[in-house]
């Protein structure tokens, strides 16, 4: 059996992208394929199948082995890619991407556009580019690059969605729906995250959840003279301040509930540590007004705050008027939506009883107090991946980016990832990809860092060929 040749490896995938994968991707820029939520008659207009149909005319024309490709359409639900390559070897691999696009935004640079793929000074520029079009892209050629040099690799399945932006509302169907088919993978490759830098590969450890909803507090049926009711009948908006402090100490901001918290490990500090040494901007990127202080100074405790523990935010409210709008009354009720960002590795749907419970309960006041948790979503930890995986993904991180890789931590969500670690309690877990400083995913002039994305395909095609049984 042959082993890997790196630089082989390198040259095919170099060649490849520039010549096949690129192209392509070109084609897939120029459609306007935006995700349901931003796009009502997106079945009619026929885009989201216009992107799938061009992926599969890419896949189809590469010289794969045991390729199978199958598109599947649920009634009301946005079309799903399923592309099969058989292994050689025992072993499951999913790779996991989206073909989905954020809305077009305004402010593009002289020249450039949404819908306008141009390629500049090494970067693709054009909606969907970077998020998430090159990641199907990126490991269909690191199996492609495999085969080239007949490398044995285990059957590679690549589930590939069109609601991600979404919010992958979809997707939970189509799983129960392909569960006979999809099987356990032994390892998910998710690309379609990035990093802090473009100089190693970034392979995120974890992401925060969040458990949203209403906390409403409800006084009386009318609204009563302050000349006559204040300092009788309590004020809504302080007995929901006072629930509040069930949640956060109103001081400090900090979380009381033990269960809302994980242990910070000594290894979660030591990575920390480097990640703050390298980019000392990533715990100071924050647009205070003169003379506001932080809650937390020291850089160490501001990158664990915003990675790895809770956070209370009051995101919108009702019952208010605007100043302009407010009399001498007093209001009947304090409606208040609020954010909780939970630490990976926590339950949300546990936390959201217990946030409910703990505000619903004894209200003060005899108030009439509801908290529903409407937006659940669990955070992700990865498990520690095995070592024949750890080492080639570290060989082949410094080979192709000179580097080792590092690992990352993201203080926001990403629901697909809760679903598909939900899904595969026991699968091992890599999430990463080619974004970074200036890809502007979502925004004007997003582009893709193309001999990042390049880099990334060598280092999946050599963890795949390691992920045999």
């Amino acid at each position: 059996m042959p082993s890997l040749d790196l630089d082989k490896l390198s040259d095919f995938v170099e060649e490849w992208w520039d010549k096949s994968a690129l192209p392509s991707l070109c084609e897939f820029v120029e459609i306007p394929a935006l995700s349901p939520s931003f796009d009502s008659d997106w079945e009619a207009n026929g885009y989201l199948d216009a992107a799938v149909n061009t992926f599969v005319a890419w896949t189809r024309s590469l010289p794969l082995k045991g390729l199978s490709v199958s598109v599947h359409r649920l009634k009301n639900r946005s079309p799903l890619l399923l592309v099969k390559i058989d292994g050689d070897e025992e072993g499951e691999v999913l790779f996991y991407s989206h073909l989905d696009k954020q809305p077009e935004a305004s402010g593009w640079s002289e020249g450039k556009g949404p819908w306008k793929p141009v390629i500049e000074d090494g970067w693709l520029f054009g909606r969907g580019s970077v998020d998430d079009g090159y990641g199907g892209y990126a490991g269909i050629l690191s199996v492609l690059a495999l085969q080239d040099q007949g490398i044995s690799h285990p059957t590679c399945r690549f589930l590939i969605e069109t609601g991600e932006e979404s919010g992958s509302p979809d997707l939970s169907y189509y799983l129960d729906e392909l569960e006979s088919v999809l099987g356990i993978p032994d390892l998910v490759i998710v690309l379609d995250t990035g990093g802090i830098d473009y100089d190693r590969l970034w392979v995120t450890e974890s992401l925060r959840g969040i458990v949203a909803g209403t906390l409403s507090v409800k006084v009386s049926s009318v609204g009563v003279h302050s000349g006559h009711g204040s300092g009788v009948m309590p004020s809504s908006f302080r007995l929901a301040r006072q629930l509040l402090s069930r949640i956060e100490d109103e001081n400090t901001g900090e979380i009381k509930p033990e269960w809302l918290h994980i242990e910070i490990t000594d290894k979660m500090r030591e990575q920390a540590t480097k990640i703050i040494e390298m980019n000392s901007e990533s715990t100071d990127d924050f647009p205070l007004l003169d003379g506001v202080q932080k809650q937390v100074n020291d850089p160490l405790d501001i990158f664990l705050t915003m990675n790895l523990s809770p956070s209370l935010s009051i995101i919108g409210a009702d019952g208010i008027p605007s100043i302009q709008d407010a009399g001498n009354v007093l209001r009947t009720n304090t409606d208040l939506k609020i954010s909780i960002r939970t630490p990976p590795g926590i339950s949300a749907e546990k936390v959201a009883v217990k946030v409910q419970e703990l505000l619903e309960k004894d209200p003060p006041n005899g108030a009439h107090v509801s908290a529903k948790m409407t937006e659940v979503a669990d955070g992700f930890l990865s498990p520690e991946l095995p070592e024949k995986l750890s080492d080639m993904l570290t060989k082949s991180g410094k080979k192709f980016y000179g580097n080792e890789p590092m690992s990352l931590f993201i203080g926001g969500t990403i629901p697909v990832m809760a679903m598909l670690q939900s899904r595969y309690p026991d699968s091992k877990f890599i999430i990463t990809g080619a974004g970074g400083p200036g890809g502007n995913a979502h925004g004007p002039d997003e582009k893709l860092h193309i001999p990042t994305a390049k880099k990334v395909t060598k280092c999946m095609a050599a963890t795949v060929s390691a992920a045999v049984r």
